[in-house]
């Protein structure tokens, strides 16, 4: 994410319902953090009532896009984020604005990279599978952390997951989730371990990081 100076939290009431338009959100629209592909969505800078705050939004795809996998990925992460509600390491979930688009609490920071290698805090890879383990906990795996983009370095050194569109959800003690966590998990902690050894002091010496 770019970087910008800091605004205040948004609240929960303060959210733009499904009253505000598409124009006006466009109108508040400050920066496209991320131009989706033909079957990703956008990713928005809101700035409202002196509140900024992030949007992912399907609407501007195709047609077939938006009635069918667009609505489906929309539903899929919300529902993470719901479920993940009150985790430290994972942007508040602070409204629907249609079934093609909702917000999330904007937490500016570092995309994982070897550059990095060195320059996070000693705690940091302890602190993120700390994360993971709650977020398996609460019957949600992510799947797509391997990603740079999906994992970050908050400013205050903290880890933040994002982007929960590829997510599992199951209901926390249920059979599926007794049975299939364990196992949807190890792709979460082997992401880990990848990031372990880009963040190894002797990486930052091996050549740029091309892999996802």
């Amino acid at each position: 994410m770019t970087d910008t100076p800091p605004c205040p939290a948004i609240s929960r009431g303060e959210l733009p319902g499904p009253a505000i338009s598409r124009g006006e959100l466009a109108r508040h629209t400050t920066a496209v953090l991320n131009r989706g592909n033909s079957r990703n969505p956008d990713v928005l800078l809101v700035e409202f009532g002196g509140r900024r705050f992030v949007v992912k939004d399907f609407a501007p795809r195709d047609a077939w896009v938006r009635t069918s996998i667009g609505r489906w990925i929309t539903a899929r992460e919300v529902r993470a984020l719901r479920a993940l509600d009150g985790l430290p390491s994972v942007p508040r979930f602070l409204g629907s604005i249609d079934p093609l688009a909702f917000a999330v609490e904007y937490r500016p920071g570092r995309r994982m990279s070897r550059k990095l290698a060195g320059r996070v805090p000693p705690e940091f890879l302890g602190r993120l599978e700390a994360a993971l383990r709650e977020m398996h906990r609460r019957g949600v795996a992510h799947l797509d952390l391997r990603h740079r983009s999906n994992v970050m370095v908050g400013e205050d050194g903290e880890p933040i997951l994002i982007d929960f569109g590829s997510a599992l959800t199951f209901r926390p003690g249920s059979f599926l989730a007794r049975w299939l966590l364990p196992l949807l998990g190890q792709i979460d902690f082997a992401a880990v371990e990848k990031w372990r050894r880009r963040l190894s002091p002797s990486s930052s010496d091996s050549g740029p990081d091309r892999t996802r």
